[in-house]
């Protein structure tokens, strides 16, 4: 399970003309499912995404994490995470989770953030989305349950 995660002042999804969430400060997180990815992977990312020390303190410091700063996470279903560009032009997403599986665990990433005290919004999981954002940094993080970066 990888996600890009991106320290925000604010961020909405919308599909055609429905706004379908926004969230205030917080973070955005684009999460791509691999079809190996477990619950422990779910497990791993929204305690990494939750406890993840990127927000500033009294000093400017990135001390505070999302749940210190009651901020809100807003999670997009982002497949093409897993795009392999190795090897020639056109990515092979392979590695990728079937969309039954993927749903599953976005579905319960959005849930154990929740369980675990952030306000996790999503966005409609296979749609063609537009995601809008205003960055606060930027900060920009990328994260990977199987510890590669």
């Amino acid at each position: 399970m990888r996600a890009v995660v991106q320290r925000v002042k604010s961020a909405s999804v919308t599909v055609g003309e429905e706004l379908i969430s926004e969230i205030g400060p917080g973070l955005l997180v684009f999460l791509g499912i691999s079809k190996s990815d477990q619950r422990e992977d779910t497990n791993y990312l929204t305690q990494k995404v939750a406890h993840l020390r990127i927000f500033r303190d009294k000093e400017g410091k990135m001390n505070k994490s999302l749940l210190d700063i009651e901020g809100s996470a807003l999670i997009v279903s982002q497949f093409t995470l897993y795009g392999d560009c190795r090897k020639g032009r056109r990515p092979s997403f392979i590695e990728a989770s079937p969309p039954e599986k993927a749903n599953e665990l976005y579905e319960e990433f959005i849930y154990m953030l929740n369980e675990l005290g952030v306000n996790g919004k999503g966005g409609k999981f296979q749609a063609m989305m537009d995601v809008q954002l205003i960055n606060d940094g930027p900060v920009t993080m990328l994260l990977d349950s199987s510890k590669l970066f």
